[in-house]
């Protein structure tokens, strides 16, 4: 149905890659300019919470995590998207169209703007690309939508308004200023309290809960007393912490966080301070697909221009 009504796109798939649990199909998408992002398909149980849900070969709720610029300006120091720096922003249709693939490989129910790219630095093709994905075209509900920023307090303030039902994700990763400009460059711009104020007044515009995002790098930000700041930072607030494993990067000398210091934190933040807190159930790491591990190869960028066609995360 979807494939008949998009029969002349603008990008094609390149290269399509799944993962050797067959939970995670990674699609690499060239676009007409000839640049590339990449989408990624998650499979998951569909009996779990949306952000807990383990995954499962063939599972009955796939999630698309779709890009929307390609490279991003941010320069998370975790992340290998932001090593390639900004080349460009996607347009509506260029951000639709990797729904258009990926429903070719899998039925779609999430989409979540956590591919590369600032959502909100791109906001207005993002929020064109959600009104045709929630339109009569598509018919996916707000409420599966999620978009993901690290904290471009003016978009904030402004989503709750122009995507009303959509979820909003904040990349949070420290409790304090200092940390998190340590982890997050661009958080110099953004204060933490001002950014918590911008939380509040989204929450009390969109009476929605705010999943927050948080990347456990070991010796940095996984200690107890972190997990105290953070809990304190958090518990007044209407979110659910999700607590995101570090996925290895060749361009980072970060370590991932143990599970046993993982439960702790977890723990801690939980039983401490009663903060509703989750761990993701990573999927993709063989394929380069999961959190933090998207980014295009210089020989990828420079490919020629091609001519025609063919996806990741309520409570």
């Amino acid at each position: 149905m979807i494939k008949e009504k998009f029969k002349t796109l603008t990008s094609q798939v390149k290269d399509q890659e799944t993962s050797a649990d067959g939970t995670t199909t990674k699609l690499l998408i060239q676009l007409q300019g000839g640049q590339s992002v990449e989408a990624v398909i998650m499979r998951h149980d569909a009996g779990a919470g949306k952000y807990a849900g383990g995954p499962r070969q063939g599972g009955s709720r796939a999630t698309l995590c779709v890009s929307s610029q390609v490279g991003c300006q941010m320069g998370c120091t975790f992340c290998a998207t932001g090593t390639m720096g900004l080349k460009g922003n996607l347009s509506a249709g260029e951000i639709v169209e990797q729904l258009v693939h990926a429903s070719q490989v899998t039925p779609i129910r999430n989409i979540v703007f956590m591919g590369m790219g600032e959502p909100l630095n791109n906001y207005k093709s993002v929020v064109e690309g959600i009104q045709i994905m929630t339109g009569r075209c598509f018919g996916l509900s707000p409420s599966h939508i999620t978009v993901s920023t690290v904290g471009v307090i003016p978009r904030i303030l402004s989503i709750a308004n122009d995507l009303p039902g959509v979820n909003l994700a904040l990349s949070l990763h420290a409790p304090t200023q200092e940390l998190r400009c340590q982890i997050v460059p661009t958080a110099k711009a953004y204060p933490l309290h001002k950014l918590m104020a911008a939380l509040n007044s989204y929450q009390t515009i969109s009476r929605r809960r705010v999943l927050v995002e948080y990347v456990m790098l070991a010796g940095i930000n996984d200690s107890d007393e972190v997990a105290h700041q953070l809990g304190t930072l958090l518990k007044d607030h209407n979110v659910t912490l999700n607590l995101i494993p570090y996925n290895p990067a060749t361009s980072s000398d970060y370590k991932p966080t143990s599970q046993e210091d993982l439960t702790r934190f977890q723990k801690i933040l939980r039983g401490v301070h009663g903060v509703r807190t989750t761990i993701r159930q990573e999927m993709g790491q063989d394929i380069a697909g999961a959190c933090g591990q998207l980014v295009i190869s210089q020989s990828v960028k420079q490919s020629p221009k091609l001519t025609d066609i063919e996806d990741m995360c309520s409570s």
